[in-house]
């Protein structure tokens, strides 16, 4: 069975909508990403603009500038929404670790 899109988040899509809690275009998410992350997650330039466009499509983002190639974006409700889904996600499977494992570093 197909997995349902945006269900969950890959840390590409999660870093990303997290970037534009802020106006930015996509080379900004391209550097802000690694810094936010200290070098663990890295975006390619052509998964970072076909995200954009699905999260467009989706209406998770706003495009709020053009000025020829460069388009800034910003997040929208149903964006934040998804990103706090996500977040709820991950702290349940913290919080399934931390029964299973008393609370102890793997």
């Amino acid at each position: 069975m197909p997995r349902v899109k945006f269900q969950t988040l890959t840390e590409q899509m999660f870093y990303t909508l997290l970037c534009l809690k802020e106006e930015c275009c996509g080379m900004d998410i391209l550097d802000r990403v690694p810094a936010m992350t200290a070098g663990r997650v890295k975006i390619g330039s052509g998964t970072l603009y076909t995200l954009l466009e699905q999260f467009l499509d989706a209406g998770m983002i706003r495009e709020t500038k053009a000025e020829g190639r460069r388009r800034s974006y910003l997040i929208t409700d149903m964006g934040k929404e998804m990103l706090d889904k996500e977040c709820e996600r991950l702290k349940a499977q913290l919080a399934d670790y931390h029964l299973i494992f008393g609370g102890r570093n793997a």
